[in-house]
């Protein structure tokens, strides 16, 4: 996963990503110190000497030499790559002196199976006035997360259920009167405030969990709904259609669940922009008109007299992936933890480009695994030692939706109403120190307070991220930890070059994105400038240090989808 704060991202994997990083409560861009727009720091301007703390550029570096290295081959999860990743980040842990997880080994197994689905060539439409079929991967993608040989929809009754949204605190309930057991829901994407015309709804231009199509699948699965379609439109959605396609083609990658997938929906997928609004025609209502109503408070679903009929047929392999774990315990409150995570896993071997084959991810993500050692080593060698317990987690599947991070977080080692807050690296720039730390999801927990002390201990300040429409905050493994309540903190140097500037710093990014991201070529480079890591990893270092030696917990700030599912975490203890 990478996030930048100037510009837009399109890409397959990082659009719909976890598809497998925020929000920001204002425009203005909160920072503390922050040069005036369009300044440019002198060339000779001198870097502040770094403390003796043992995290080092020289040390993150050569960590990522060793993971991004081509013997490691890509570290896809089921391959020899992952097992070469796995085994040295429990053997650096373990050369540190920290301790395994609480059943004693340093790795936690995650059960994913792979499906590889095969839609039908046509989803068909009828109780219209003419049969409407629509084509696959032109009108329509589907998957499912069910772990059987086929599923299908035959006959199912289709109902417009406006953003699909149940949101209390918003005073928002799309599926209100509703019955919904055994038929299709159809909803458009992103979130109304986001996706309307009217930005005082929900947090406006700022996208929220109920924007995300992974919140979509939850509740109508939770509604009893058969199935689920998204109208992709590319606007509010951030990403073209051939994103769409391409994320959800071929083989996927899911948690394994103890109803083997049962409670999701049968069907759920996605239809082009002008396939709804045939679809709409063909129920003999206008599309422009049920969009406009879905964007007003009040809205109610409606049917639209159709019914769908597809199927999908699956291949299945089931097979165990691994996160790696490892912890300090505390001095004072041990039985209270702060977790830094950072996935492991990258894309493995592909399709060649200019000759190469493997897919390295020195920045997605060695980097953030290199920078979670380097954390791993200054707690060690720190003469006073953590009052909480700190654990490091480097998680798998994140390429393919974030599947290790989710599994720890609903089988977490240790409890969830005990973990203080989670502090996650990924994709950390090489382009050197940096003046800001863009914080993915600002304004929405007291983290923000903690980031920005430690910004400024630095000389640095803090700015939102400038894209909080595009979600970012949904899309890497911190995201799994808000799911389950646990403030997280998303965080690193993007957008103003220590010595650069920023208007250098746009033209690395886009760059990077250009002819890196996700490519063979996101590669280890001995020339880079590996300082702006050591940074963040020192920054990140201190917000731990600070929570560890606190007795309170931060908090998420009103107004917080994950505010309510914290509040009842902690109310159980």
């Amino acid at each position: 996963m990478r996030f930048f704060s100037s510009f837009l991202l399109l890409g397959g994997a990082l659009a719909l990503g976890s598809l497998p990083g925020c929000q920001s409560r204002s425009s203005d861009s909160a920072t503390a110190g922050q040069p005036a727009a369009g300044t440019q720091a002198s060339a000779d301007t001198l870097v502040p000497a770094s403390p003796n703390d043992g995290i080092t550029a020289q040390l993150i570096g050569n960590h990522i030499k060793v993971l991004a290295s081509d013997e490691y081959q890509g570290r896809k999860p089921f391959t020899v790559g992952e097992q070469k990743a796995t085994t040295y980040l429990a053997n650096e842990f373990k050369k540190l002196g920290l301790q395994p997880g609480p059943d004693g080994s340093y790795f936690q197994k995650v059960p994913l199976v792979e499906i590889t689905g095969t839609p039908a060539p046509t989803m068909q439409i009828t109780g219209g006035k003419q049969p409407l079929a629509l084509n696959y991967k032109t009108d329509y993608m589907a998957f499912t997360e069910q772990e059987k040989e086929k599923v299908a929809l035959q006959n199912s009754p289709l109902v417009f259920a406006g953003y699909g949204v149940v949101a209390p605190e918003y005073g928002w309930n799309d599926y209100a009167g509703l019955d919904v057991k055994g038929k299709t829901v159809v909803v458009l994407v992103n979130d109304p405030g986001n996706a309307g015309t009217d930005t005082t709804l929900f947090k406006g231009k700022a996208m929220t969990y109920y924007g995300r199509w992974m919140y979509k699948y939850e509740e109508a699965a939770r509604q009893g709904a058969a199935g689920l379609l998204i109208i992709h439109d590319t606007k509010p959605a951030a990403y073209p259609w051939s994103v769409v396609q391409s994320s959800y083609s071929g083989a996927k990658l899911r948690n394994q669940t103890a109803d083997r997938g049962a409670s999701k929906c049968t069907v759920e997928g996605w239809i082009t922009l002008d396939a709804a609004k045939k679809l709409f025609s063909a129920a003999g209502q206008d599309y422009e008109e049920a969009y406009t109503a879905a964007n007003q408070k009040g809205f109610k679903a409606r049917p639209l007299n159709l019914q769908v009929s597809t199927s999908i047929t699956n291949k299945l392999r089931r097979q165990e992936s691994k996160n790696v774990v490892a912890v300090l315990p505390g001095t004072t409150r041990p039985d209270e933890y702060i977790i830094y995570s950072a996935h492991w896993d990258h894309l493995g071997i592909g399709a060649p480009v200019a000759g190469d084959s493997i897919y390295n991810g020195a920045a997605d993500n060695a980097s953030g695994c290199a920078a979670l050692l380097a954390i791993a080593g200054a707690f060690r060698q720190a003469k006073e030692k953590p009052g909480r317990s700190i654990v490091f987690l480097a998680v798998t599947g994140e390429e393919q939706g974030l599947l290790g991070s989710m599994y720890y977080a609903n089988h977490p080692l240790f409890p969830v109403s005990k973990t203080v807050a989670d502090l996650n690296m990924d994709d950390l720039p090489n382009t050197g120190p940096m003046r800001d730390l863009t914080v993915i999801g600002y304004g929405q927990s007291e983290l923000d307070e903690y980031a920005r002390a430690a910004a400024q201990e630095q000389g640095r300040y803090i700015q939102p991220d400038q894209n909080a429409d595009k979600g970012y905050f949904f899309r890497s493994d911190h995201f799994s930890f808000a799911h389950v309540g646990v403030p997280s903190l998303y965080a690193s140097g993007t957008a103003d070059s220590w010595t650069k500037g920023r208007a250098y710093m746009q033209k690395m990014s886009e760059e990077f994105e250009a002819k890196h991201y996700h490519q063979p070529s996101d590669e280890y480079n001995a020339q880079a400038d590996y300082r702006g890591m050591e940074w963040d990893a020192r920054l990140l270092y201190r917000v731990g240090r600070k929570l560890a030696g606190e007795t309170t917990f931060p908090k998420w700030k009103p107004g917080s989808e994950f505010k309510a599912i914290r509040d009842k975490s902690l109310a159980r203890q």
